[in-house]
């Protein structure tokens, strides 16, 4: 079964046309990371994918063998697990504790959570967090917390329901070089140890690409440039095409590849 089945979306803004009839497609399984410049339309394929943002006439979305507009999207987003920076800005709560946003993964809202919590809640949020080395954050608020805090707290909000399909929505946009080093390390176990969870890796780091990420794609200007196997899609040539810029390739001894200026 395909994870993501995308056939012929277009979405346009006043003039612009931002994604230009996209068809792309992710078995189950597989790990998948997408590529590109800023502008070049990686998060607007997220809002697509989550349901939050509707391509124009004649498209068809299927997630998780489910067709947008033929489902209910609360439910479906349950089955999805969203890491992103940016998720708990969406709450107007200042006092949003951690625990808090954890448990809002249960119901895939967006860092909101409305019921009383139970002492079940909270024992099935700390557990979520110990995995992460992060217990010790369960009742701190979520503003004062540090990025890489952030980051564990939003990756154990994500696991809350076991999910079939994880988005990782540039989620190192903010962090430092340990921060990112400990969210790539969650990543790569996860793939390691969840053979059955599909991944997609939103990013415009090359050096964040790990070898754990089998495919991949490069977007830009809302086009898709290249799609297909890592080796295929992760070239000197891609790259110099997608970023305008003259780089080299260099193959680190863990498969990662970092980028110079020639």
């Amino acid at each position: 079964m395909k994870t993501i089945d995308i056939q012929n979306a277009s979405v346009i803004f006043g003039a612009k046309t931002v994604l230009d009839r996209i068809s792309w497609s992710v078995e189950k399984g597989e790990r998948y990371f997408i590529l590109g410049a800023n502008g070049a339309g990686k998060t607007t394929l997220v809002k697509l994918l989550l349901g939050y943002l509707w391509p124009r006439f004649g498209a068809t979305i299927r997630i998780l063998g489910e067709e947008y507009g033929k489902i209910n999207l609360p439910e479906l987003r349950k089955r999805i697990a969203w890491v992103s920076p940016f998720v708990h800005q969406f709450t107007q709560n200042p006092n949003l504790t951690a625990c808090e946003l954890v448990l809002s993964g249960r119901d895939a809202t967006l860092g909101t959570y409305f019921q009383e919590i139970s002492e079940e809640d909270e024992q099935k949020a700390r557990e979520m967090l110990e995995m992460l080395n992060a217990g010790h954050l369960l009742h701190e608020k979520v503003r004062v917390l540090s990025s890489g805090e952030q980051v564990k707290v939003l990756i154990a909000r994500a696991l809350m329901t076991d999910p079939e399909l994880m988005i990782l929505d540039e989620p190192n946009v903010y962090l430092d070089v340990p921060g990112r080093e400990f969210l790539l390390r969650t990543i790569r176990e996860l793939a390691e140890t969840r053979p059955e969870l599909t991944l997609v890796f939103i990013t415009q780091r090359i050096e964040d690409i790990l070898p754990q990420f089998t495919h991949g794609m490069i977007l830009k200007e809302g086009q898709i440039m290249a799609d297909g196997l890592r080796e295929e899609v992760l070239t000197e040539e891609n790259l110099k095409q997608a970023f305008g810029m003259d780089l080299q390739l260099i193959q680190t001894r863990s498969g990662r590849f970092w980028t110079v200026i020639e």
